[in-house]
């Protein structure tokens, strides 16, 4: 793990600090039973993410995480230690995404990220593109979910003072 990017503060953080090639690991979030009810209720309503007793007749022997919901903790843990304030013009899209393991009430996630490529914007010379390869591990270092990701990151060199 690398820790230098983090060393700088989110709202000076700009495209140029992330370098190919670099490795950061980051977060923890506990997975509580009550929010897998509450967001699978909401938004993705399987008898594995909603039913404690349908659950453990199922490939999973008791409730587990929607994917969904993995992803947007795990997306919370890169804003909050990843993404730049400020700086970030969002995402244009992910490819690859995974779901490996079940996540269950209880388990501990934490992120990986390894920086997989930049380039600055041929067309809008402010910002540039990182590539990102994301991993949620859960507390046993075990790979959860993953994805492809990319962001588009304002420039320094490009901010007016």
């Amino acid at each position: 793990m690398n820790d230098s990017l983090l060393t700088i503060p989110a709202e000076k953080r700009y495209f140029e600090d992330y370098v190919p090639g670099l490795i950061y690991e980051f977060g923890a979030v506990t997975v509580e039973e009550k929010e897998i009810f509450e967001f699978a209720t909401r938004y993705d309503p399987q008898i594995f993410h909603t039913d404690p007793e349908a659950a453990r007749a199922t490939q999973f022997g008791g409730i587990v995480a929607s994917g969904w919901h993995t992803a947007a903790m795990a997306m919370r843990l890169l804003v909050d230690n990843y993404l730049p304030r400020g700086a970030s013009f969002g995402s244009p899209g992910v490819d690859e995404l995974r779901w490996h393991k079940p996540v269950r009430p209880g388990d501990v996630l934490s992120v990986r990220v390894t920086i997989a490529g930049t380039r600055h914007s041929e067309s809008k010379p402010d910002r540039g593109i990182i590539r990102s390869f994301v991993e949620v591990l859960n507390q046993g270092r075990e790979v959860v979910t993953s994805w492809k990701g990319m962001a588009v990151l304002r420039c320094r060199d490009k901010v007016s003072s």
